[in-house]
C-alpha cells in the first residue's frame, strides 16, 4: 500500500509525519504486520527479492 500524500484515513489514525511505503505478506491466510519504509531506507520485499528501489523514489516517482 502506498500513500504518497501520507494522507489516507487521517481523521481515523491521527496524521501521518512523513509518506510511508507499508510492505504487507500473507501468512496462513493473514496479513503480517507490515514492515515500514521511509525516505533513503531499501525496499525489501519477499515477493521480489531482486528489486532495489528506495521509498523516496517511488515517491518523486523516479527509478
Amino acid at each position: 500500500m502506498i500513500d504518497p500524500l501520507a494522507l489516507g484515513a487521517a481523521r481515523y489514525i491521527g496524521t501521518p509525519k512523513q509518506p510511508t511505503v507499508s510492505i504487507y505478506q500473507l501468512v496462513e491466510g493473514e496479513y503480517t504486520i507490515p514492515r515500514q519504509f521511509r525516505d533513503s531506507e531499501q525496499i525489501q520485499s519477499s515477493t521480489f527479492p531482486s528489486l532495489q528501489v528506495t521509498a523516496e523514489e517511488i515517491f518523486q516517482g523516479r527509478r
